[in-house]
């Protein structure tokens, strides 16, 4: 480790501290998402088109852990150890994990709107089209940076890659905002308008079977501070803002997937009880959401 220069403004503290909170997140949210994924493969019930949708969020999320703890790993040994083409990869293939994971948030948020207050049913065909057209653009606007519409680089501690948001030239600003406009904005008001009219039902009929405005407060909990430092690095020079804290907010975005695995499968209704039958053996009854309706 000597024999590596360590990034302007981290110590080796810093480098261990930074590192340890990347590998506990990055272990936690791993194994919380794959009980989802193996449940869902596993416990015939589960595997409906609604869940589905969550399965493919676990996927999306599994994958932003694997780059988190690629990070952990690198941040123990001081140094990047796989070249500026691995750093591109692991940009790449982070950029693909987020974006499909809150894709399928929104998506969640308009199945669950379907299901509680238009009693409209997913069926497979549908599911099986959203996922795929959700995976098919993740996949492309991840890959425009490797096109030459903006470029992935090192973050300021030099162990991960991501969206260079430090030039601050015309093809970042205008990959950037578009990023926040279809992947965060769009979200952000279908989850909004759908869980706003689910909270309305829960009140009409007098039974609130979740927390209606949790999963958006998460969601920009997580992601909105480090979304405000792309944006304003549009218009000013980011450099301005300490190396620690342009760490910290990826480290925080990163625990993302620890609190959906949490909301979306052991919180919901209609798959924890799939997850409580691979982890114990134990069958519990799943809920009918049409008996809300005459209560």
């Amino acid at each position: 480790m000597a024999g590596y220069t360590l990034p302007e403004g981290f110590t080796d503290v810093d480098m261990f501290l930074f590192g340890s909170a990347l590998f506990v997140g990055g272990v936690l949210g791993f194994l919380l998402n794959a009980v989802t994924v193996v449940s869902f493969l596993r416990v015939r019930e589960l595997r409906t088109p609604s869940n589905s949708l969550v399965f493919n969020l676990a996927l999306a999320d599994l994958s932003l852990n694997v780059n988190g703890l690629t990070a952990a790993y690198a941040s123990y040994i001081r140094h990047w150890p796989f070249g500026q083409n691995g750093c591109a990869y692991h940009g790449f293939q982070g950029m693909i994990a987020v974006l499909a994971s809150i894709s399928f948030m929104a998506a969640i948020a308009w199945d669950r709107y379907h299901q509680y207050c238009t009693r409209q049913k997913l069926f497979w065909s549908t599911s099986i089209v959203m996922s795929t057209i959700i995976w098919v653009l993740s996949i492309f606007w991840a890959a425009v940076p490797l096109m030459g519409w903006g470029v992935y680089d090192f973050e300021p501690m030099r162990t991960c890659c991501t969206l260079d948001y430090t030039r601050g030239d015309r093809d970042f600003v205008t990959f950037m905002l578009t990023l926040v406009l279809l992947y965060l904005t769009f979200p952000a008001l279908t989850m909004l308008s759908c869980y706003s009219a689910i909270n309305k039902y829960f009140k009409k009929v007098h039974h609130h079977r979740f927390n209606t405005s949790l999963p958006l407060r998460v969601m920009l909990m997580c992601w909105g501070p480090y979304v405000l430092m792309c944006i304003y690095a549009c218009f000013q020079n980011v450099k301005v803002i300490s190396p620690k804290l342009r760490m910290v907010l990826p480290v925080v975005a990163k625990t993302n997937p620890i609190f959906n695995a949490l909301l979306y499968s052991f919180g919901n209704e209609f798959y924890r009880g799939g997850v409580w039958y691979f982890l114990t053996g134990q069958k519990i009854a799943e809920p009918d959401p049409k008996k809300a309706k005459s209560k």
